[in-house]
This record gives structure tokens, C-alpha cells and sequence, in this order.
């Protein structure tokens, strides 16, 4: 059928495989539903049945099949958890599902002064005379969900994929389904509509469809494919090739070639044939070879490939744990010695919750990498004892079960790691890598401070590594919890309630849980997880730069802004959670200004103005201290930002930070 879009789709293929090859990789990390897991099962077994079992939640992944492991934080979640299901973004379509069947379409981009928005609209739906779903498989890159009937009779399999143009379906029984719009024939098997002035495809070789074009009829085992036509690239007859080879799984993969890290988005397809693939802008300035036309996106245009993988490259970003100060002036050090001996006998007290009590540790521990660096040999002997006091703590297998703080529980229900004391929604898995990321690090600068700690903290902190970052099957964690292999970064929010998907807005938290594991995995000679660590680091990173801190808006005329605070799967805001001042919304992409974060250097004049928009109600505010610190990076004064810094109140210096640590980056710049 359609031999000539066959030809050149699979002619397309090759070229595009023969660029890929390039960047291919043969290292891989495996998919949700095979592979050796990254923490032996046992062992993470073991240590989980230590743990007190955490109260759990009420909202539980009401639509998932029994046996799978509960994908919080994820681009689908919103599917999953809830009392009603949500639309979710898997690009270049959004997609929704209600009781009776899924709906779609392609999101009309708009932007405004302060948001770029391409929400959800059914532009088609498919009535499969259902009464609810569950999404029964899920791995690296795809969600499929099972339609029932009110009798529990299985009607139809519908399977969508990350950066695949596609909604496929399969019939699990005989099918007769009712469509919102009327479609026309346009080839044998092939049929298309028109709907708000763009062009939907669907090709179902075995399928019939009524005179007026809305009832599709599929026997058992038959599959359709619903697609949206872009005005510039494919046809509908070629678009409707790439459909027949539907997308039935995924696996990712990963490989460090000198100072780059080369990913491969794998796609299995109906006998292996190539479809249709959208890469996103990052993953198209990193090499991921696509010219077959565009699809718009909140994110910029995604172009599109034909084949069955994208590959691409990005730049290392080397872990990181403490400054270079080798250079500093005689002056110099002896400004920053008498600082850090006055921070040093400070001891503020400690937060009993995961997000603040991660923070206070990761202070500690910034000032113990400091002391270290400045010779100041009983400074950092006590800096330790107390950092590893504290880690001891926090780390104490069955300490819940003596004290409601200062602790972690194992949620049988959604298989993962809840500190005691909740904070920030973290009982219903939201920022897991925010908060663990501080801990990873800490632990990490512990272990090279005092080796003999490692052992106490490593049962609890690997934990926390498997909580966000296991790789592999395992029935006691999900893959990567929060991080979006086809994104490139990580999601925050658990359980995704959302119209707009899941969105996550500290970028640099992120990369700094990343560089923590990498940390942590040094410390503990776990080469694999380094490995792991090293790839998230590098495309956390890259895609903070990408769509966050420095983001391509050309296409988005209407935006009036140099930064994004809020990505989200639906849309990108200039705002926050917490707070409308222009510093909260560049000073979340910053915090904690890290050892690593040298990576949101680059353009001088670009970071001058996001400062200049920042601090339009003054530097001496909330995250006034990482503005400064980002200013360093941009060729700003150092001496002019040092005196800024040694004026500032209190409260403007951030519980993750202390005045010797910027004062330390500063001089280190």
C-alpha cells in the first residue's frame, strides 16, 4: 500500500540512519521492562524492608494496571493519578483520554509578554464505546493504554510516544468507533480531515469507514493510525506510510565519547520499518539529523526524520564539588580565612524537613570544601565532625521509628523514598530531586572528607540515589523518577494534576541533584551510576540553557522576556510558585550557584540583561545573592559585585548559601 511514499520513507530512513550512525551508541541504559537493575534487587530489597513504611497517599495511580510500578513524575502522570485524567504533551501532538476513548490534536502556539502557551485541544476524538482505561505498559519514551468496556471487555490498545506524530491504536476485540470529525477517503486504507484549518490523517489498512466518515470499524487485532499533516514537509500519503509502521516500544541509550555524551532515542515499530520521528531544538543542534519538515512547538519548531532513533551529542559537563582557589591573592585569602572562620561558628539550626534540612547539609558541606581548600586544618576537622553528625542522623535506617523528623520512610504504595517531614508536596513525590540532590552531595563531600563515613550513610543515601535515578527493572522504584530522557531534563511535579502536563521550574536544583549523584557515585566507586549521573548532568544542563536561562525566542514574537522561569508540557511562564518578583523568577534557575555551575556562563550581554530585568526592584532581595554570583560569570566587576555582596541584609543571603561561599565564587572567578 502507497508504494511510493514506502520508497522514499524507507530511502529517507537509510540517509537519516547513516547520519545517526555517527553518534550511535552500543552502551545503553535499558528500558523500563528489561535490564539489569542499577542497585541489585536484593540488596535495595533489603534496605527498603529496614526502612519504617511511610503513611502513604491518598491519591493513588487510580488508572494503572496491577504490577506496575506507579510513574510519578513523568509527562504522562497526569494520566495516571487523580480523580479525573488530564491532557498530557508528548509532541509534536497533545493528547487526552476520557472514559469513552482518546482525543488529540496539534497545540496552536501563541505567545504573550509573559507566557508561551499550546495547550490541549481535541481537535479529533474517538468515541471506542468505552467506560474507562488504565495505562497498562509504559517505558522509556511510550505510554499505551488499555480501553475497557463497563463489563471489563478489552476494545482497544492506544499507544502514544515521545516526539512521535502519531496516536496508534489497536483493536483488542471487534471495534466499532464513532469519530468527532468526518474523514474523507483520500487512498486505499488512508483517510484524512480537515479541522480548524489543518489537515489529520488515518491509515488503517484493514479498517472501514462509514459513508459520512465517522464510524471506523476494526476486527480484532487490526490497527489504525491518527497523525496530524504539517503545512511544510511530508504528505498525507507519506505521513500515513510512517504510521503503518506504529511505535510499539522504546529503549534509550547512552555513551561518553571523550568530552561528549551521545544519546540514541530508539523506537520499535510494527516489523521494524522506519516512521516518522520530531526532534526537539536541543537535540537538533546536537546533531539529530532531521530536515523533513517542521511541526510547531511551545519549544521551538521540531523537525522531523524518518527512521527509527534520534542521536545526538552534547558537550560533558565534568562533576564538580568545590571551587578552585588556587589562584587567590594573599589579600584575598586572608578575607575570605577570617569569613569562613566567622561562618564556621555559626551553627544555625538544622531543618527537620527533606527541601530545608538538604540545604542547611549542603551549606555545611560547601564549608567544609572550603576550609579544606584554604589549609585551615581545625576549622575543617570540626566542619566535618559536624556534617557527618548530621548525615549520621538523617541516615539512621530505622530512625522514623524513633522521631517524626530528621528521617526517611519507604511508600509502599508509590515505591519510593518520603522523608517523615513533608515539605513542598514531597510526600506526593514532588521535587524528590530537588531535596536529594543536597544529600547526595553532602553525603559525597562527607565520604572524601572522612572516608570511614561512607559505610554508615550508603545503605540510606544509595536509597535516595535508586529514589531518582534507578536504572533498570526493579519493582521497588521507577526508572529515572523525574528525568525526561526524550526532554532531556527532569519533571517535578508527582502527580502531575495539571491541564497543562507536568512542568518543572529550578533547573539548577536539578543539575545540581545530577552532580550530587555523580559525587556520590565517585565517592562510592560506582562506575555505572556514574555513568548514569554524567548523562543526566550533561542534558540537565544543556537544556536549562536551551529553554530556560538562555532560550531561543525568535519564533515567539509576543514574549517579553530574556529568560523562562516555568516550563511546562503545555506551556512556558514568566513566573514562579512561589513568588511575582522578577529576582525569584531568574534567582530559581541559579540556586545554589553549585561548584558545577559554571555552565550557565555564556553570553555577557545576555546575563547583564536577565540581572538588569531581575533586579528591577533592587539586589537586595530574596536570591539577591546568586544574582551577584550569576553576574560574575557575565564579566561584571568583581571587586563592585564583592562590596554589593558584603552589603547584603540577612535574608538576602539564601539557606543553601553562606556569605564565605560567595564570597569564595566570587574571588574564584
Amino acid at each position: 500500500m502507497i508504494r511510493g511514499a514506502s520508497r522514499r520513507l524507507a530511502a529517507l530512513a537509510v540517509t537519516a540512519v547513516a547520519g545517526l550512525a555517527l553518534t550511535a551508541c552500543t552502551s545503553s541504559s535499558s528500558a523500563v521492562t528489561d535490564g539489569d537493575p542499577l542497585f541489585p534487587e536484593a540488596r535495595l530489597t533489603e534496605l527498603v524492608d529496614a526502612l519504617p513504611a511511610a503513611p502513604g497517599t491518598e491519591n493513588s495511580a487510580a488508572r494503572l494496571a496491577a504490577g506496575l510500578v506507579p510513574p510519578t513524575n513523568t509527562w504522562f502522570s497526569g494520566l495516571v493519578f487523580g480523580d479525573t485524567p488530564q491532557p498530557v504533551f508528548p509532541l509534536p501532538l497533545a493528547f487526552a483520554a476520557t472514559e469513552s476513548g482518546p482525543a488529540f490534536g496539534l497545540p496552536e502556539v501563541t505567545s504573550t509578554a509573559d507566557v508561551i502557551a499550546g495547550p490541549f485541544q481535541p481537535r479529533v476524538a474517538v468515541d471506542l464505546g468505552a467506560a474507562g482505561f488504565e495505562v497498562s505498559a509504559y517505558d522509556d519514551l511510550t505510554a499505551t493504554l488499555a480501553f475497557a468496556d463497563a463489563s471489563g471487555n478489552q476494545l482497544a490498545d492506544v499507544t502514544v510516544a515521545r516526539g512521535w506524530p502519531y496516536v496508534a491504536l489497536m483493536a483488542t476485540a471487534a471495534l466499532d468507533a464513532e469519530l468527532t470529525e468526518a474523514f474523507e477517503p483520500a487512498s486505499d486504507g488512508v483517510w484524512s480531515a480537515t479541522v480548524a484549518g489543518e489537515e489529520y490523517g488515518l491509515v488503517a489498512a484493514d479498517a472501514t469507514l462509514s459513508d459520512d466518515g465517522r464510524r471506523l470499524q476494526l476486527p480484532e487485532g487490526a490497527r489504525a493510525a491518527f497523525f496530524a499533516v504539517p503545512e511544510e514537509g511530508p504528505d498525507l500519503a507519506e505521513l500515513a506510510q510512517g504510521g503503518e509502521a506504529a511505535v510499539t516500544g522504546s529503549s534509550v541509550s547512552y555513551r561518553a565519547e571523550g568530552d561528549r555524551i551521545e544519546t540514541v532515542l530508539s523506537y520499535r515499530t510494527v516489523d521494524g520499518e522506519p516512521t516518522y520521528l520530531a526532534a526537539l531544538p536541543h537535540q537538533q543542534s546536537a546533531g539529530a539529523q532531521c530536515g523533513e519538515g517542521t511541526y510547531p512547538s511551545i519549544y521551538g519548531p521540531l523537525a522531523l526524520c524518518a527512521g527509527t532513533s534520534l542521536a545526538f551529542a552534547l558537550d560533558a559537563l565534568p562533576a564538580s564539588g568545590r571551587l578552585d582557589l588556587a589562584s587567590l591573592s594573599g589579600e584575598d585569602r586572608a578575607a575570605l580565612e577570617e569569613r569562613l572562620r566567622l561562618d564556621a561558628a555559626e551553627e544555625p539550626p538544622p531543618p527537620g524537613d527533606t527541601y530545608f534540612g538538604g540545604k542547611w547539609l549542603y551549606r555545611l558541606a560547601n564549608l567544609v570544601q572550603l576550609a579544606d581548600s584554604l589549609g585551615l586544618d581545625d576549622v575543617h576537622a570540626s566542619l566535618t565532625a559536624r556534617l557527618a553528625d548530621q548525615l549520621r542522623m538523617w541516615t539512621e535506617v530505622d530512625g522514623c521509628a524513633a522521631r517524626d523528623a530528621f528521617c526517611f520512610t519507604y511508600d509502599h504504595t508509590l515505591r519510593g523514598i518520603v522523608g517523615q517531614t513533608a515539605s513542598f508536596g514531597s510526600d506526593e513525590f514532588n521535587d524528590h530531586h530537588f531535596h536529594y540532590g543536597y544529600f547526595l552531595y553532602a553525603a559525597a563531600v562527607a565520604a572524601e572528607a572522612d572516608p570511614s563515613v561512607t559505610a554508615d550513610l550508603q545503605p540510606v543515601i544509595d536509597l535516595l540515589a535508586a529514589d531518582v535515578a534507578m536504572e533498570g527493572e526493579s519493582s521497588l522504584f521507577p526508572q529515572r523518577r523525574n528525568f525526561d530522557e526524550y526532554s532531556g531534563h527532569s519533571w517535578a511535579s508527582g502527580f502531575s494534576p495539571f491541564a497543562d502536563g507536568n512542568n518543572q521550574e529550578s533547573t539548577s536544583e536539578a543539575v545540581t541533584a545530577w552532580n550530587g549523584l555523580a559525587l556520590w557515585a565517585e565517592a562510592t566507586g560506582n562506575e555505572r551510576l556514574k555513568g548514569e549521573a554524567d548523562w543526566m548532568l550533561a542534558s540537565e544542563a544543556a537544556t536549562a540553557m536551551a529553554y530556560w536561562v538562555e532560550p531561543d525566542l525568535e519564533t515567539f514574537p509576543g514574549y517579553d522576556h530574556g529568560i523562562v522561569a516555568l516550563n511546562w508540557g503545555g506551556k512556558r511562564d514568566y513566573a514562579t510558585w512561589f513568588s511575582p518578583a522578577p529576582a525569584a523568577k531568574l534567582g530559581i534557575q541559579l540556586l545554589p550557584m553549585s561548584p558545577v555551575s559554571g555552565y550557565l556562563a555564556g553570553d555577557d550581554e545576555r546575563i547583564a540583561a536577565n540581572v538588569s530585568e531581575a533586579s528591577a526592584e533592587g539586589i537586595d532581595v530574596q536570591f539577591g545573592d546568586y544574582l551577584l554570583m550569576y553576574a560574575a560569570l557575565g564579566g561584571a566587576d568583581r571587586g563592585e559585585l564583592i562590596e554589593q555582596a558584603n552589603s547584603l541584609a540577612p535574608e538576602s543571603i539564601d539557606g543553601a548559601n553562606s556569605r564565605s561561599y560567595l564570597m569564595a565564587w566570587m574571588l574564584s572567578r
